[in-house]
């Protein structure tokens, strides 16, 4: 009986193996030198690592919250104020964009001249300018330029436009809130626009002629037959899109509005945290992305043809 095992230099597990805990030694060896040389610096600094600070007065206030704050409440409850207004801008604008990014992808590919070239226009201008820029310019000089709340701008009775923000009939969004989400949606929404415009074309002629051959109008076309089948292309560079602009959305500290970056760089300011700050920032914005990254990969595998 022959020993039909290969020595252990040729055995491709043991080499696979050994290289995954080499890596791992080495990523452990790069973190311990990289806490030991901040632990070494901090106490030359005479700062002691830790999060009690958390527990003080934050002592300044902010200009606009969804909870009951006052500038005698602790930075945790600030930071919770920053992060509320950031969700909120994050949720808001992941459905105008998606919206957006939906109706002028479908424009794209229209058959009408004025249609598909306005569509391109759009795409071209907000896919090609700095972000910071396009906020600057609509905060600036889009809603700074409207005119004052005693003479505001009033469409068909229902919305008021003026330098108070976007008045509703149930509530008024800030001119920085406001100057956010449009900046973030429109340049958002012309990524996806290309995205959506690229599903749809991979989806074969094929489909497009078997669903004319049963009757269906363009429109059910797209709704039923062809859409579907592209959001298996779509959905994956979605998410990054998704991602993108919850991260983005720290730019808001340029046109002053609250969200965790702009409290959170208040709080390291005053506290001098500067280590503590940037990890719960980090922290935060890598919950939420993983958060998005999760819903986003259950609903795609919603979408995706089953083999049986």
């Amino acid at each position: 009986m022959t020993n039909d095992k290969p020595p252990l230099w040729r055995d491709s597990r043991f080499w696979n193996i050994a290289g995954q805990l080499t890596a791992l030694f080495l990523a452990a060896l790069v973190v311990t030198v990289l806490v030991s040389n901040l632990n070494r610096n901090l106490q030359q600094l005479g700062i002691q690592f830790g999060f009690d600070f958390l527990k003080q007065q934050a002592s300044f206030d902010i200009g606009e919250t969804l909870i009951a704050y006052k500038p005698t409440d602790t930075y945790s409850l600030a930071l919770l104020v920053g992060l509320i207004n950031a969700l909120r801008v994050a949720i808001t604008g992941i459905i105008l964009t998606t919206i957006v990014g939906v109706l002028a992808g479908v424009a794209r590919l229209s058959d009408n001249w004025l249609v598909r070239n306005i569509s391109l226009v759009y795409v071209e201008i907000f896919r090609n300018t700095p972000l910071l820029l396009q906020l600057l310019f609509w905060y600036f000089a889009v809603f700074l330029g409207f005119p004052k709340a005693d003479n505001k701008i009033s469409l068909w009775g229902l919305i008021g436009l003026s330098q108070n923000g976007i008045e509703l009939p149930w509530f008024t969004l800030s001119p920085e809130f406001s100057a956010l989400l449009l900046g973030l949606t429109f340049y958002t929404g012309a990524f996806i626009a290309e995205i959506v415009r690229g599903g749809i074309g991979s989806v074969s002629k094929g489909q497009w002629e078997a669903a004319r051959s049963l009757g269906l109008k363009p429109g059910l076309i797209m709704r039923l037959v062809i859409f579907p089948q592209a959001l298996r292309v779509i959905i994956p560079p979605l998410t990054s899109q998704y991602l993108n602009l919850t991260k983005n959305s720290s730019l808001a500290i340029a046109i002053g509005y609250p969200d965790i970056y702009f409290v959170a760089s208040t709080t390291f300011n005053q506290t001098g945290r500067a280590v503590e700050v940037m990890l719960l920032l980090m922290l935060t914005y890598l919950a939420l992305s993983l958060t998005i990254s999760l819903i986003m990969n259950a609903f795609n595998r919603t979408v995706q043809i089953k083999e049986r």
